[in-house]
């Protein structure tokens, strides 16, 4: 396997993780109250754009030429950082709550 097949895999992966992380706190949110609810929801959007982004890089990523696909990582792994970032702060917000 190459080092961008690999490289896919496992954000593919963490993908699949944030993805249950959204969806048990989009769970937790429909529960909240309704004031609480507007800042779950303004949290989920936020995540949400940051994991399209995350996906955006990865399709741009499995699509490229072995020659782009080191330019192709770094610009994923920006990505990455970011919705790591993210995640680490909606987390703390939503273990407060």
């Amino acid at each position: 396997m190459s080092e961008r097949d690999e490289y896919v895999k496992k954000m593919k992966a963490q993908i699949d993780g944030w993805n249950a992380d959204i969806e048990r706190w989009e769970a937790k949110a429909r529960e909240a109250q309704a004031g609480a609810r507007a800042e779950y929801d303004r949290q989920l959007q936020g995540l949400r754009q940051h994991r399209d982004q995350a996906m955006y890089q990865l399709t741009l990523l499995q699509g490229a030429a072995a020659s782009a696909s080191a330019d192709l990582m770094r610009g994923a792994d920006e990505a990455w950082t970011r919705m790591r970032e993210a995640f680490e702060k909606a987390g703390a917000h939503f273990q407060k709550k």
